[in-house]
């Protein structure tokens, strides 16, 4: 097989504009096979046209294990909304269709040159840990916890700081109700990437799971709230019990039911709960999507 690295006409797709239209195909679909850095940038940004350039340069050495898509925001305003970008430059790594990495504003050369050895060493120099973690992906999908948690605990063993392999572990105890594993967990993450948007990830779903565990019976909290639907304080905790359960999107549901009954109820707990579970979702998540749209039409109705 031809190496990337090794293929001269290689290098015309590393780099490439990118925009709303085409940002699904080229960094959601292509960084499951190859890691992608998206920069987020404009043309009046000063610090963009440094940023830029060597962030170009790094790619292109690192010779096909990572990819580079340019977005500039304010041709692509929604895009960069969905990923909260909130000022510029602003940089994303993706990996397996999911954020993995970035920081913001400008970055010396030798972090730069670290960030993109660190992004290119996710598609691993060759396919074992990758099929590892693929087939633990599978098995976690398919509802087969312990032996998923088992493989990623596999990978976390031989490399103690691939954040696929930790966020991996994590889900599986929150999956399986271990919340002192992952406060465990949590608690021995390594240095490099305890500020990883996975990490924080894991600390939202553990501040979640916790409030779960005090919401109350989930049957009994149905009933009180189908017996008043307008028993705020019932609808809460149950969205707090059912997102406990793995009902994500009927947690949702029921926070934007009391947002849309009274908005101000408890000081604005429904929002503020709605905000912790969109920031335990992934930035592509539906549910999150879904979620701030409806949240944002109700808050300018």
């Amino acid at each position: 097989m031809l190496e990337l690295g090794n293929n001269p006409a290689a290098g015309a797709d590393l780099i490439k504009d990118g925009s709303e239209m085409t940002f699904m195909d080229d960094v959601i679909d292509a960084s499951r096979e190859t890691p992608v850095i998206v920069d987020f940038w404009a043309p009046w940004c000063g610090p963009c046209k440094t940023l830029g350039p060597a962030l170009e340069a790094a790619v292109t050495d690192a010779g096909g294990k990572v990819k580079m898509v340019k977005i500039d925001v304010d041709q692509n305003q929604n895009i960069a909304g969905q990923l909260k970008i909130q000022s510029i430059p602003t940089v994303y790594a993706f990996f397996d269709g999911k954020p993995v990495d970035g920081f913001q504003g400008n970055q010396t050369p030798a972090e730069i040159k670290d960030f993109v050895t660190r992004v290119a060493a996710l598609g691993g120099t060759d396919n074992g840990l990758g099929d590892a973690l693929e087939a633990a992906d599978v098995m976690f999908e398919e509802g087969d916890i312990d032996d998923a948690l088992q493989t990623y605990a596999a990978v976390l063993g031989e490399e103690p700081e691939n954040i696929a392999a930790f966020a991996g572990v994590g889900k599986c105890h929150l999956a399986l109700g271990q919340i002192d594993e992952l406060a465990a967990l949590i608690e021995a993450v390594p240095a490099p990437i305890t500020n990883r948007a996975e990490i924080d990830g894991l600390r939202a779903q553990l501040a979640l799971a916790l409030e779960a565990a005090e919401a109350g019976p989930l049957d009994e909290l149905r009933a009180a709230v189908a017996a008043d639907d307008n028993d705020l304080d019932a609808r809460f905790n149950l969205a707090l019990a059912m997102h406990g359960t793995g009902e994500v999107q009927g947690a949702v549901d029921e926070l934007l039911t009391i947002f849309k009954k009274d908005r101000e109820w408890n000081d604005g707990a429904a929002k503020t709960q709605l905000f912790k579970i969109f920031d335990a979702l992934t930035a592509q998540d539906p549910i999150a999507l879904n979620g701030r749209r409806k949240l944002s039409s109700m808050i300018f109705m």
